[in-house]
C-alpha cells in the first residue's frame, strides 16, 4: 500500500508541474500518460485495501469442519488456504495456494467436507483434510 500510495503522490506531483511548453501535443500527451498511471495506481490501491479488509475478516481461532474463509483445504495434491488470491505462498517449509473465495476453485472448495472430492480442470481431487 505505501508503495501504490507514493506511486500516486509522485505521479500527482508531476502532474501538477508539468508546465505548458510549445510542443503543445506532447504536452497534452504527457498529461494524459500520468493522468492514466494515477488511475492504474489508484485501482491498485483499492484492491489491496479490499484485500485487505477480506484478510480482516479471516478468524484463525475459528475451527470448522466445513472450508470457509480462513480455511486451509488439504487435498491428495496441493493445499489451499481459502483466503485472498496471491497465488503459491510457503508457511512452516510447507507450499499453500492462496485463492479467494470468489474464485473458480475456491468457490469449488468452499462448503466442502473432509472426504468429499471436486472435479477441477477435468481433475478429480480428494479432500484430505479441513482445517
Amino acid at each position: 500500500m505505501d508503495t501504490v500510495e507514493q506511486i500516486i503522490s509522485s505521479n500527482q506531483k508531476a502532474l501538477q508541474s508539468e508546465t505548458k511548453s510549445s510542443a503543445g501535443d506532447k504536452h497534452e500527451t504527457g498529461r494524459a500518460m500520468l493522468q492514466l498511471e494515477i488511475e492504474k495506481a489508484s485501482q491498485q490501491f483499492k484492491a489491496i485495501r479490499d484485500m485487505r479488509m477480506v484478510l480482516a475478516k479471516i478468524d484463525l481461532a475459528k475451527e470448522s469442519k466445513t472450508a470457509h474463509l480462513g480455511s486451509v483445504i488439504e487435498t491428495s495434491s496441493v493445499c489451499f488456504f481459502l483466503a485472498i488470491s496471491v497465488g503459491k505462498i510457503t508457511a512452516h517449509g510447507k507450499d499453500y495456494f492462496a485463492v479467494s473465495v470468489f474464485s473458480p476453485i475456491g468457490k469449488l472448495l468452499l462448503g466442502k467436507h473432509k472426504g468429499e472430492e471436486f472435479i477441477f480442470n477435468g481433475v478429480r481431487t480428494k479432500i484430505r483434510n479441513v482445517v
